[in-house]
């Protein structure tokens, strides 16, 4: 019984992933499509191929953080809260895309992994160490990118002043080739992880791997990368339209200093074991370089409309993980 669980939650996880790909997509290529430096179909191609050759770059310390959210002892239960989670996550993301909103999968899944795990046995179940960590970061992302966005604008502008506008123009867009490919390794690198860690936990738990084991099997980063991939490559147009074409107007100089400043926040966190939400790094990014020229070019009621999506992404996909666990017991399962 308790492998066909931990089956049934690994695919559950590994389709997560690949929603996850399509949502979070906008995040890698709104910049790059809206100054028209390549069309969609290309640019989620390009994305994706990045997204999958993070695989090569980073550990797996976002994994191990994600492997220890919620403490369950093992067995079938620790498997039917993990699935219980994911579905939390997977219904407010598909809500979110369907409405265009550039919500977080990584606080979906967090939201719905904790809602199911409290549930099941309150409050004791939440690893506080590895949840502050995240939590802290829900506020910390978009002002880093948006500091990193800006100072890098300012930087820009001071270094290319005495260029034409035609010629900077033409840099940046063989630029943002560059930018846009950092940005998707740093998204991947983030994402793909947090599938990793939980399945890592579900085969810990279903008694499938050594609770020692310091990584997952190479099978799973592998399936986990390649799924994050192949969700960037369906695409998510509804949010690519909100992040690159409702937030502000960027041109080639602006998309760049955008992905940049996400990049660089991105890898940062990875390197210090953090899951972070990629779409409130580049959001942060976008309005941190559009507010440089002026903060009217900010598109506010769209910004309000993305921040309102942020805060109900935890407790919405909590309360989905929640009300399964219950059903879960209603039926004797759990």
């Amino acid at each position: 019984m308790i492998s066909a669980i931990v089956i049934v939650t690994i695919v559950t996880a590994v389709i997560f992933d690949v929603i996850n790909g399509f949502h979070d997509a906008a995040n890698s290529i709104a910049t790059v499509v809206s100054t028209r430096v390549l069309s969609p179909k290309i640019a989620v191609v390009w994305a994706a191929v990045f997204n999958f050759i993070a695989l090569f770059i980073f550990h797996q310390g976002v994994a191990d953080t994600i492997s220890k959210i919620i403490t369950i002892d093992k067995g079938p239960s620790y498997a039917i809260v993990v699935v219980c989670g994911l579905a939390g996550a997977i219904l407010w993301n598909l809500l979110t895309w369907l409405w265009g909103l550039p919500s977080s999968s990584s606080h979906a899944l967090i939201g719905g992994l904790s809602g199911a795990g409290i549930a099941f046995r309150g409050t004791s179940v939440l690893a506080w160490e590895n949840l502050g960590k995240t939590l802290e970061f829900i506020v910390l992302a978009p002002v880093i990118g948006l500091v990193l966005g800006s100072l890098l604008m300012f930087a820009v502008f001071w270094l290319f002043r005495g260029f034409r506008p035609q010629r900077v123009d033409r840099i940046f867009r063989i630029g943002q080739l560059a930018s846009a490919a950092a940005y998707s390794i740093g998204h991947g690198g983030n994402d793909a992880q947090k599938t990793i860690g939980v399945i890592w936990a579900v085969m810990i738990a279903g008694g499938m791997l050594d609770a020692r084991a310091d990584s997952a099997p190479t099978w799973v980063v592998i399936a986990s990368y390649s799924a994050m991939a192949i969700g960037t490559a369906i695409g998510g147009w509804r949010i690519v339209r909100t992040m690159g074409m409702g937030l502000t107007y960027l041109k080639p100089v602006g998309g760049f200093c955008a992905e940049i400043a996400g990049a660089l926040t991105l890898f940062t966190a990875t390197a210090l074991r953090i899951p972070v939400s990629t779409t409130h790094t580049i959001t942060g990014a976008i309005i941190g370089v559009g507010s440089v020229n002026t903060a009217r070019g900010i598109r506010w009621s769209v910004a309000t409309r993305i921040v309102y999506a942020w805060i109900f992404t935890i407790p919405a996909a909590a309360m989905v993980g929640a009300a399964g666990v219950v059903l879960a017991q209603l039926a004797g399962a759990l």
